[in-house]
């Protein structure tokens, strides 16, 4: 029986040698791209197509608005086109844990109607929501009266409705029941249809209707270096389901020196040049240590003699499909605060407390009123800010901030959790105003905290990162930057900030944003910032 890894070689050979085309494309070489075709935390894909159009939502656990949804006509490129939970009518984070909220999203299309089904960890459970237009807006949640976590909807050819999803713990099962669309009510109990292959947490489960069987895809070997996918087919939803003689058909578990890793949570879509496949992975850096988080693949799918899916190995570099592309326009480097909302980049730390972010009361500066809240805190800081992704970038804003008290202060951070992140800021200290670059790890100061006198005016904080590290740097608003210390990514890593023995895992990857703070008490004074710029290198 042949492994996944030599199937691999084989599927390359095969593509490389013969290229099998839908008629009316060219045997001429694909293009290639570069995976992942979306980079930073964004894990847990799940793809549609209408029409030209494909589709993607992801996991977002603690961070506010919910669930991103993008945009492609070629697959390779995507352009965010809003959020699936915008209102806190939608999406409770209120105290949500570190890594919890919201988890492992499902996206499709039946009868002109988006439908958005997801679990919230530790606040309701599963619920959807569901949109005609898919950049929103998307209605109330419709919740769905049963645990567990990864919930699936498939519609049949017959309209028939059905809800599969992970039950149970450790060595669990897959469970599947018909569902009312409108009410979320289930027929019956949840039945058992497959326990998956060979592998502990039989999870993320999607069923399909492919060439004339159907097909049960499922993650299995927990979330990290063991990840993989298995699949089982079958003439019936309700199984028997049968698995494929390959499984795995994708993972990255015999491979540990390859550039990408814990390759899983799969979804197929299929497009006029054939099928494809998107999952997750990560990159790790320096042997076993990821911080950007878990990042969405792209590969293809292609067909054996006996119906089974052969997936393409993943690669950083790939032959692209043989779509027309379409390449959006680039979102500015630089945000300028002119607009009276936020961009589709920005995020909140849990529900935010709106009071405490402005875009109108200083026009072209984003002022942020500090609560008593601290980034140590389950809780909501007065806190906004944006994925890291790239391994290499710079970000960096303009601060105009005066504070009254030695407890208060404002600045840019780099958040793996509630206990693990970098701040450069401005503070009052000894009666006079500083500039400080402190590390918390563990909830605890590492390290001395490194302070500089400043005189009065605005002042430019900036962080520099590379794969490996992050140097962090202040000026005046006209003065040349001057570094205040480096810091490590790797203890920012999901790695690091996974206590396995207490069943604490880190789903999440770094964001770099914007923050005040009164630590223990409101501010007195508001923190203003004047842009915000993020480059990758």
């Amino acid at each position: 029986m042949l492994k996944y890894q030599d199937r691999c070689k084989i599927i390359a050979v095969l593509l490389a040698l013969f290229g099998v085309l839908p008629a009316g494309h060219s045997a001429s070489p694909a293009k290639p791209f570069q995976n992942p075709v979306l980079s930073g935390m964004y894990p847990d894909p799940s793809i549609c197509r209408v029409g030209d159009d494909y589709y993607t939502v992801h996991s977002s656990f603690e961070y506010f608005p919910g669930v991103p949804i993008f945009q492609s006509k070629d697959l390779v490129h995507w352009k965010q086109i809003g959020y699936c939970l915008t209102r806190q009518s939608q999406l409770n984070l209120d105290h949500a844990r570190a890594s919890g909220g919201i988890y492992a999203p499902t996206l499709r299309y039946h009868n002109g109607v988006f439908y958005m089904i997801t679990t919230l960890v530790d606040k309701g459970g599963n619920f959807f929501v569901t949109a005609t237009n898919p950049a929103g807006p998307w209605s109330e949640p419709v919740w769905v009266d049963h645990a567990g976590i990864d919930p699936s909807l498939f519609f049949d050819d017959d309209g028939t409705a059905y809800y599969t999803r992970h039950e149970g713990a450790g060595n669990g099962f897959i469970g599947q029941a018909k569902i009312d669309i409108q009410t979320g009510k289930l027929d019956g109990e949840l039945k058992e249809i497959w326990r998956g292959d060979a592998g502990v947490w039989p999870e993320a489960p999607h069923l399909y209707k492919m060439r004339g069987k159907y097909f049960l895809m499922i993650a299995q070997g927990g979330t990290s270096y063991g990840h993989m996918v298995n699949i089982a087919r079958s003439d019936s939803p309700w199984g028997p389901f049968v698995p494929d003689p390959q499984n795995p058909i994708l993972t990255q578990r015999d491979h540990p020196d390859a550039p990408i890793q814990a390759l899983g949570h799969a979804d197929f879509v299929e497009s006029p040049d054939g099928w494809w496949l998107i999952c997750l992975g990560i990159r790790p850096q320096d042997g076993k240590f990821h911080h950007l988080g878990r990042e969405t693949y792209l590969t293809q799918v292609k067909w054996s003699d006996d119906n089974w899916p052969l997936v393409s190995p993943v690669e950083l570099t790939m032959p692209a499909p043989q779509l027309p592309q379409h390449v959006w326009k680039k979102e500015p480097a630089r945000d300028e605060f002119k607009a009276t909302t936020f961009g589709l980049p920005w995020n909140f730390l849990r529900n935010p407390h709106e009071e405490n972010y402005s875009l109108r009361e200083r026009p072209g500066w984003l002022r942020l009123r500090g609560s008593a809240v601290t980034l140590n805190d389950q809780d909501s800081p007065t806190f906004v800010g944006r994925r890291q992704t790239d391994l290499a970038c710079e970000a960096s804003t303009r601060l105009s901030f005066s504070p009254k008290n030695e407890n208060e202060e404002a600045g840019l951070v780099l958040r793996g959790n509630d206990k693990n992140h970098y701040e450069i800021g401005v503070t009052l200290r000894d009666g006079q105003r500083q500039v400080f670059f402190r590390k918390i790890l563990d909830g605890k100061v590492v390290g001395p905290v490194r302070f500089e006198k400043i005189s009065s005016g605005d002042v430019i904080l900036s962080v520099k990162a590379s794969p490996l590290s992050y140097e962090f740097f202040y000026s005046p608003a006209q003065d040349r930057a001057k570094s205040l210390g480096p810091a490590l990514a790797c203890d920012l890593s999901s790695e690091s900030l996974t206590d396995e023995k207490h069943f604490n895992y880190n789903f999440t990857g770094v964001f770099i944003g914007l923050y005040a703070t009164g630590n223990g008490q409101a501010n007195s004074a508001p923190a203003d910032f004047d842009w915000f710029k993020y480059d990758a290198k």
